[in-house]
């Protein structure tokens, strides 16, 4: 099959991509390092990080290397499966925990050297923490359009000939999804269990009971509460987005195959389409990393604003990049197209804004929870979890218009949803998520620079290097808690239209599966076709999915308890092992004598020890849980209920996802406004109120509320790779 020249521009992106991120991890490294101390401290994070993650690919190595099997041996032995699939599912799994080391790599080396430049000047701190944080965007988006060119490229030589080719080839390469998706969550459940399992021992007994200040070295919790900022944050959240990236893609090329099937040439464009935005929005990610700097003294506005200006400028050249890459094409409706992407980019931003608003102290919302801690603890939690609540509204709202502007714009405004606009339709939400996505290189340095500051802060708190440099460290990490929820938030919008994307790639995949078992059906004319020839309605009202179908409704019923039923799993699994971190660090306060008054060393390696037992053991079966679930619906409920399962699934995940982060950053954030010295500062009641409420947080928005918008994108990978399966027993 010949590709077309603009195709090469897919490679060439994510080589760029990939030399810049190294280009600024040695900008990074040949900065100072700073005192001795601060090296001996950073050197402590860095190991305890490189350890944790040994142990964790050891354990996820063992169960791809099962999964692999079990696909090949449906592959090869029983033919539910295209021969690729195991191949491809492992280099999913491979490049997104590649992304995860090299993020993380980065973010154990930038922290001392943040601190160090913070000595300096506040834009020389945000410099180095922002551009460590890009190391992780840029690694991200260069090995996912790395994996998807190689794949392409290498399968475009194996199928050719009619217009089937590209509809195997682009469904082949959703596979590698399942990996990227498989492994995300292992890093995102087993890194949040460790980070809060670390934070909530560290914040109870060392601020609370034993009055010390955050990231005291007395206490011996604060090595393994920084070690768990970078195994959750950083190596998660870099596979988290790695999946939702190359998810997005693919299943936008998957639909537009599909869409434009009996177009000719212009199903190959459709398919390039999704991947060319995606390389064009590398080249915009980098010119906004460099437009990203502050002034000495700025207030958080200023530090937000100073984001704001890279993010943003990326994302309306992306938008107006979008009209002259479909224009080129001579893609069949290019404008219409070009507005479901800014649709996309739009929601983005919006979600983003809002995600700000109920997280940042510098408005009202968690001003508000601030001023609950004057009143207790319990308000501090009732007002929480309130704004939690409330703040599911802007980005469900968002997401939907999203949803329906995307699509009417794609199908030229078709509202009687004729078969052939209702492919077109679905191919625009696909593109929406791209473009969504597209400058995450960008976006996702704002969202790892958050933990960089944080490793930052606690460094400069263990170095003692003086209240100006720890007010500097302290207005970086506040900024970070910040970013870190809009990137949450960010990543939960993507996830809810690369779902929405999937569920059609799904249909797609069971069509083959019945043509591979020479399954043929009835359309809505009353006459036999192929699989292949069937369109979504006809495949709708094939296996009756409706909604007065039971199996529909059970099936929804059984992914909206699977998003709980994962919150709840992974809740208790920090709770557990917070209560073996609080146990330890008492232990120490009462037998190792003068640790308080800072005459004698924490054991801090025990706490460390606790914490990657307690992940590696608590994270694998919510995690095979995700796996099973949509299997085992499969088997006893066919289609119509895989169908309900991930519909039920993804409209509960989404916001039930939005409300824990938000409510959890908030929580984290009204600590901080009270640490400035607001409501009695550091030490007062209202302080002591709002640390019990950024200790519930805690897991809310880094463990459970993050890991549901990988668990939605999984059930759907699953669904697909096992369409075979469900099809030889439905």
């Amino acid at each position: 099959m010949n590709l077309p020249l603009a195709f090469w521009l897919v490679p060439v992106a994510s080589v760029v991509a990939l030399g810049m991120a190294f280009y600024f991890f040695r900008s990074m490294m040949s900065a100072d390092e700073g005192t001795p101390r601060m090296r001996e401290i950073a050197s402590y994070v860095r190991s305890g990080a490189m350890s944790y993650l040994k142990q964790q690919y050891k354990v996820v190595t063992i169960v791809f290397v099962v999964l692999a099997i079990l696909f090949a041996f449906m592959a090869y032995v029983l033919k539910w499966q295209n021969p690729w699939v195991p191949f491809a599912f492992l280099t999913g799994g491979f490049f997104s925990g590649l992304a995860g080391f090299f993020g993380m790599k980065t973010a154990t080396y930038a922290s001392a050297r943040t601190a160090n430049a913070a000595r300096k000047s506040l834009d020389g701190g945000l410099k180095i923490a922002f551009r460590s944080g890009a190391v992780m965007g840029l690694t991200v988006v260069g090995l996912g359009l790395l994996d998807i060119a190689i794949w392409f490229f290498a399968l475009s030589f194996v199928y050719h000939g009619d217009n089937m080719a590209l509809i195997t080839i682009t469904t082949t390469m959703l596979t590698f999804g399942m990996g990227a998706s498989t492994q995300a969550l292992f890093a995102r459940v087993g890194g949040g269990i460790y980070t809060k399992a670390a934070d909530v021992g560290a914040d109870i007994v060392g601020k609370v009971e034993a009055d010390i200040p955050e990231d005291d070295p007395r206490n011996p919790a604060t090595i393994a509460d920084n070690v768990g900022d970078n195994v959750g944050d950083v190596a998660g959240m870099g596979a988290d987005l790695y999946e939702s990236y190359c998810g997005s893609i693919l299943s936008t090329a998957a639909l537009g195959a599909t869409a434009f099937a009996m177009s000719g040439e212009m199903q190959m464009k459709a398919v390039i389409a999704p991947m060319l935005i995606a390389a064009v929005g590398v080249f915009l990610s980098i010119f906004g990393i460099y437009l990203v700097r502050t002034k000495e003294g700025a207030t958080m506005r200023d530090l937000l604003r100073s984001l704001a200006v890279g993010t943003n400028v990326s994302a309306v050249l992306i938008a107006v990049a979008t009209f002259v890459i479909l224009y080129l094409l001579g893609i069949e409706n290019w404008l219409g197209l070009s507005f479901s992407v800014i649709t996309g980019l739009a929601a983005g931003v919006i979600i983003g804004q809002a995600t700000e608003y109920y997280t940042s102290h510098s408005y009202k919302p968690t001003q508000k929870i601030s001023e609950a801690g004057l009143t207790g603890s319990a308000t501090v939690i009732i007002k929480g979890i309130g704004t939690g609540m409330i703040s599911t509204c802007i980005p469900v709202v968002t997401i939907g218009v999203a949803i329906m502007l995307s699509y009417l714009c794609a199908n030229g405004f078709d509202m009687a949803m004729s078969a052939e606009a209702l492919s077109k339709g679905l191919y625009g939400i696909g593109i929406a998520a791209v473009g969504m996505l597209s400058t995450l290189g960008i976006t996702l340095a704002t969202d790892a620079y958050g933990p960089i500051a944080d490793n930052a802060g606690g460094n400069a708190e263990m170095s003692e290097l003086g209240e100006e440099v720890r007010h500097r460290t302290d207005a970086l990490d506040a900024l970070g808690n910040t970013t870190a929820a809009t990137g949450k938030g960010f990543a939960i919008g993507s996830a809810a239209l690369t779902a929405l994307a999937l569920l059609a790639s799904y249909i797609e995949e069971v069509k083959i599966a019945m043509e591979r078992s020479e399954i043929t059906l009835t359309n809505l004319r009353g006459e036999v076709i192929s699989a292949a020839q069937a369109t979504i309605p006809d495949f709708m009202n094939y296996f009756q999915v409706n909604l007065m179908n039971p199996r529909v409704l059970v099936g929804a019923f059984i992914g909206a308890m699977a998003a709980f039923l994962f919150c709840g799993l992974t809740m208790e699994a920090v709770g557990r092992a917070a209560q073996k971190m609080v146990e330890e660090v008492r232990r120490q306060f009462r037998e190792i004598k003068g640790i308080l008054e800072g005459k004698a060393t924490p054991d801090y390696g025990s706490c460390v020890a606790i914490s990657t037992r307690a992940a590696q053991h608590e994270m694998i079966f919510p995690s095979l849980l995700a796996i099973a679930i949509p299997i085992v619906v499969g088997l006893v409920l066919g289609v119509a209920g895989v169908l309900g399962l991930l519909v039920g699934g993804l409209a509960a995940g989404f916001t039930l996802a939005v409300f824990m982060a938000n409510a959890g950053g908030a929580w984290d954030n009204a600590k901080k406004m009270v640490e400035e010295g607001n409501f009695g500062g550091k030490g007062s009641f209202a302080h002591k109120a709002t640390i019990v409420g950024d200790t519930v947080g805690d897991p809310f928005k880094d463990t459970s509320g993050p890991s549901l918008n990988i668990l939605i994108k999984l059930m759907s990978m699953v669904s697909i790779v096992m369409a075979g399966l469900t099809i030889a027993f439905a």
